[in-house]
């Protein structure tokens, strides 16, 4: 098919600073192929075989919700397993991806945002860490962050809460009313942030809630909120817990339900 159609998409979606991946067979039968993709609208353009456009659309989705851009390898008809491939029957593809990386911002200079900082780069993530109390917010303490704020995180939300999108996380580390009260009455009145969650026992889950009651939240409002954060998976060390987080995050996003694969049926990509 003509090219013209999916430069001229690229090219709206671009001046328009909507989401937008672009992958480019490098080599294969069809070098130079395009596939136009974004997360509201059926792909466009081929890379020369049905299931080789549907493997690379569902990844250039994935680099997109990233805000990465790189080269992935696949078979001819898409596969991507390294016991299916050989050096004569590899397609290269540049997946170029046209999206901010998501926002993850913690609040409370704690040793579970030291480890959630670390394990949320992998994810992808620009993180920012946020607590008022400048002897413990530091970049010393918080070397993976991107950026590390002292302030009072009412402060922070008003200066930059409207950056906050659709794909970005809000987390609360602290156990301090004081501190995490006021961030949870922005952050669950701002929909289009898609995750809040909060760490704390099941008692101080239920103090929160009161809180936010009193504050004038709504149940809906509330029942945004994960609290207490992260999946159960038995963590221990900060780091596990970190993991729990993110695995809580991922799931949200994709509509994973947290089960072990192999005690579930159907396919594993919830997404496609």
């Amino acid at each position: 098919m003509s090219t013209t159609p999916l430069f001229d998409l690229l090219d709206r979606r671009l001046r328009d600073q909507q989401p937008t991946a672009l992958a480019t067979a490098i080599d294969g039968e069809r070098p130079g192929a395009k596939l136009l993709v974004t997360p509201d609208d059926a792909p466009l353009g081929s890379l020369g075989h049905p299931e080789l456009d549907r493997i690379v659309a569902r990844d250039a989705l994935a680099e997109l919700e990233a805000g990465r851009s790189g080269v992935r390898h696949y078979g001819p008809t898409g596969e991507t397993t390294p016991e299916d491939l050989t050096d004569s029957a590899t397609v290269r593809v540049f997946i170029e991806s046209w999206a901010p990386p998501p926002q993850m911002w913690i609040f409370g200079a704690v040793d579970f945002t030291a480890a959630l900082s670390r394990v949320a780069k992998v994810l992808g993530y620009r993180v920012t860490v946020c607590d008022a109390r400048e002897v413990f917010a530091t970049r010393r303490r918080f070397p993976a962050a991107d950026e590390v704020v002292v302030s009072w995180p009412g402060a922070l939300f008003e200066r930059r809460g409207a950056q906050l999108r659709q794909r970005d996380a809000v987390c609360i580390l602290t156990h301090d009313p004081k501190f995490d009260v006021p961030v949870l009455e922005v952050a669950l009145r701002l929909p289009e942030v898609a995750y809040v969650g909060a760490m704390g026992s099941r008692r101080t889950h239920e103090d929160r809630l009161d809180r936010l009651r009193e504050a004038g939240l709504t149940e809906g409002e509330l029942a945004r909120l994960s609290s207490p954060i992260g999946l159960d998976l038995g963590a221990r060390t900060p780091e596990e817990t970190a993991v729990s987080i993110a695995a809580e995050i991922v799931a949200l996003q994709w509509g994973g339900g947290g089960q072990r694969l192999q005690d579930t049926g159907g396919s594993i990509h919830h997404h496609l």
